[in-house]
């Protein structure tokens, strides 16, 4: 089994439409090649900056411009940041993730801040990521000299659907941000979001954009729409179960090495459901009672859940520390 970075979009779409459990046999048998199957990570993530957003993103209660019923909260303190990660810590997590509503960073206080926020978590042994928007190049440089670990950009959708979604920013300027977050050696997360109302080549084609990356992202979040009342998909359809599970075997399989995240959409599945992701290739979950401003699974039910499948959280820093231990081999 090799990692190839120069998938087809006819190989992607062959493999996509694979019947389902055919595909997921081929998804576990790379799950277990490359990972440890028992494994999944668990990550937190805290809204430390709520609403008032001036992005037009057609899923997301934090627009200013929706009627959603969220109130705008303005950048947490470091101490409140510090004591809700240190919670999470105790409870299991091992990744957290500071989410701020901002079209794009800017050189101010508040970003001083959330460089304070950074280091703080940092020193808790925790690994830290944010998502706060567009980054230049020497920004994205500052965070990582702060100790930041990854950094959330998702592209949400393919190239050709996205202005449906989006059009106050472009999809070149979220592909140039993951750039400055890779010239920063900051690791990349990036995935993106079923039910926008896409077709099934829209999928497809934004795995695509994953996987011919020079480098493929360390992490994957697979993302079911959640509609909330107020926002333009407010009616769209629930995401079937299958499509979540077509769309994380697929991704395993173009990017064994990923952390593949079971992400938005998951307080809406069973046991079972859950279950049936990770045999495809799913190894991490956002673990707390909310994702950003929408309902999660808390953590009790996800310690039932993994004693109940057999799985354990899987340790900060594992990548690294297994390189740093690895023997030296001599030529």
């Amino acid at each position: 089994m090799t990692i190839r970075n120069n998938w087809t979009i006819a190989e992607i779409e062959a493999l996509y439409n694979t019947p389902l459990l055919q595909l997921v046999l081929q998804a576990a048998n790379v799950h277990q090649h490359y990972n440890n199957t028992a494994e999944v990570q668990v990550c937190t993530l805290l809204s430390i900056k709520t609403g008032g957003c001036s992005e037009d993103c057609a899923y997301c209660p934090q627009a200013a411009r929706y009627n959603t019923g969220i109130d705008v909260q303005a950048l947490m303190k470091k101490e409140d940041v510090l004591a809700y990660a240190t919670k999470a810590k105790e409870a299991g997590s091992t990744r957290f993730c500071m989410g701020a509503a901002w079209r794009e960073v800017r050189d101010n206080r508040d970003f001083d801040r959330v460089l304070d926020m950074v280091k703080g978590v940092n020193e808790l042994g925790m690994e830290v990521c944010c998502t706060l928007g567009m980054l230049t190049e020497t920004q994205a440089q500052k965070l990582a000299d702060a100790g930041l670990y990854a950094y959330n950009h998702n592209l949400d959708t393919s190239s050709e659907h996205y202005n449906e979604i989006i059009t106050t920013r472009t999809y070149h300027d979220r592909l140039e941000t993951l750039q400055n977050v890779r010239k920063a050696g900051v690791s990349v997360c990036c995935g993106g979001i079923i039910g926008l109302g896409e077709k099934h080549a829209d999928r497809i084609k934004m795995l695509h954009t994953l996987a011919t990356m020079p480098t493929h992202p360390e992490s994957v979040p697979i993302n079911a729409l959640v509609p909330v009342a107020g926002t333009p998909l407010a009616e769209n359809t629930k995401v079937a179960i299958w499509d979540m599970v077509r769309m994380i075997a697929t991704a395993r399989i173009l990017m064994p090495q990923a952390m593949v995240r079971l992400s938005a959409g998951r307080n809406d599945m069973t046991v079972a459901e859950q279950a049936l992701c990770f045999l495809a290739g799913a190894n991490s979950i956002f673990a707390g009672e909310k994702l950003l401003t929408t309902a999660n699974p808390s953590f009790d039910a996800d310690n039932a859940m993994f004693e109940l499948l057999g799985l354990q959280p899987r340790a900060a820093f594992k990548r690294e520390n297994e390189a740093a231990n690895a023997p030296l081999v001599l030529a």
